[in-house]
């Protein structure tokens, strides 16, 4: 049986599958892009931006079929899925506009006299490993600077995102993209173990799991092949005792509930002062209540089902710990009856270390309350995580915010606001969430030869 297949999580019904490759596919599939490299790496930049953009108003193009394709594979609401496509086209045009910048040549000064310059130039063939839970704005993000940079793209989309890794194939063809420039593979994880290790693949990119991202580390290692690893996250939301409440309840509420709380830098921890805690609660769960549950593919719906009956039953295990052990349950707290995967947008405190829920990732509509007295208790309960993404401060005090900011031990840090993404701000985290930077100019520098030349006379 097939394991890539699109199981409707709103219906439980398997509406789709198809069969994963064999192992000469994968054979072709290498060769394809070990043979596109060469000539796509001495490409004019002008025809890369070509391409990009032309990908982009592909996508503005075919904007409701495509959203309408993941919400059918992994449950995300309709108008979300639209906003998916809309970030998604912005990042192609970001690196067509861009991208020329990004690549020119600098010079350097020499002790000893002459010149040297750096030049930038493509590694090869890449392979993207992406997750379910935003199946083309993760795509775009590592496959958009690379291309830009002359690297040629082997891609292995999550089992449930088969109709959306094809039409993204699609898309790139009918732009006009070289043979071998960007290949889709559906591939097993065995195979992909092999495809890492051949010495055609010059590097990884995962977006993951932290389990996916060890094992892929792992044989990239053996293997001498660059990763970049954007991985869990358990992003604290602080909120300080001279908040704005309704402002920071909304924007947590928000923050933890979009794409169904299914996001590496969600709104995890709502941290909150003493202060304005009951003040805080009250706003907060008020606006959980108002949070519409149902079918996705109806435009008013804010929160759908969870990927997979597997994810639902995973988190309902960690929240039903978290009650055993004496969590109170502010809102929510179980599965929803019927069909499909749905949970109920759940809001927990009173969670102590000795639970699954304070340690591990929920990757589901659940917030995780705590109080605590001051700032520096604030920043100690932020900074007792393994995961290191994001956080967020909310405070009217820019000077506090900034001092907060740099005692806290992650890659990006949001103020009065959620934690989010555009085109050119880098992304990524610290400790357990991963290594690398992908978007803005820092996603063009990852898989990069930066080629020494210099010369004198």
């Amino acid at each position: 049986m097939s394991v890539y297949a699109v199981t409707n999580p709103t219906t439980g019904i398997v509406e789709a599958s198809y069969p994963t490759a064999t192992d000469a596919n994968i054979q072709t599939a290498l060769d394809r892009t070990h043979a596109a490299f060469g000539t796509w790496n001495s490409s004019e930049i002008s025809e890369r931006a070509t391409l990009l953009n032309r990908v982009a108003d592909l996508y503005e193009e075919r904007r409701d079929e495509l959203a309408a394709i993941i919400t059918r594979e992994m449950g995300k609401p309709i108008f979300q899925s639209g906003k998916e496509i809309d970030i998604t086209a912005s990042i192609y045009r970001y690196y067509a506009a861009n991208g020329a910048k990004f690549l020119q040549d600098e010079e350097l000064e020499v002790a000893a006299g002459g010149t040297a310059v750096i030049r930038k130039e493509g590694v090869g063939v890449l392979l993207g490993i992406m997750p379910w839970n935003f199946p083309y704005y993760q795509v775009a993000r590592f496959a958009a600077p690379n291309l830009m940079n002359g690297n040629t793209i082997m891609l292995k989309h999550a089992p449930q995102c088969p109709e959306s890794a094809l039409a993204m194939e699609q898309l790139f063809i009918d732009a006009g993209a070289p043979d071998g420039a960007y290949v889709n593979v559906f591939a097993t994880n065995e195979q992909i173990a092999g495809v890492i290790a051949d010495p055609r693949i010059q590097g990884v990119s995962l977006t993951g799991s932290e389990r996916a991202g060890s094992a892929v580390a792992e044989i990239a290692g053996r293997n001498l092949k660059k990763v970049v690893l954007e991985l869990g996250g358990s992003d604290p939301f602080l909120v300080l005792a001279d908040a704005n409440i309704k402002r920071a309840a909304k924007q947590a509420m928000f923050g933890r509930f979009g794409n169904t709380g299914q996001a590496c830098n969600a709104a995890k921890r709502i941290i909150v002062d003493e202060s304005v805690y009951d003040e805080f609660v009250e706003n907060f769960t008020g606006a959980v209540a108002g949070i519409k549950v149902g079918d996705p593919a109806h435009p008013d719906t804010f929160l759908g089902p969870l990927s997979s009956v597997a994810a639902r039953d995973g988190l309902a295990a960690q929240v039903a710990d978290a009650i055993d052990k004496g969590a109170t349950v502010l809102a929510g707290g179980s599965a929803l009856e019927g069909d499909g995967s749905f949970f109920a947008p759940t809001v927990l405190a009173d969670v102590t270390e000795d639970m699954r829920a304070y340690a591990e990732e929920l990757f589901g509509p659940v917030a995780v309350l705590y109080k605590v007295s001051g700032d520096a208790q604030a920043v100690e309960l932020a900074n007792s995580s393994a995961y290191g993404l994001g956080a967020s401060i909310q405070t009217e005090d820019m000077d506090r915010a900034h001092a907060i900011a740099r005692q806290l031990e992650v890659g990006m840090v949001s103020i009065n606001q959620t934690s989010g993404s555009a085109a050119e701000l880098p992304f990524g985290g610290v400790k357990r969430s991963g290594v690398g930077r992908e978007l803005g100019k820092y996603g063009m520098e990852e898989f990069v030869n930066r080629k020494l030349v210099t010369f004198r006379g």
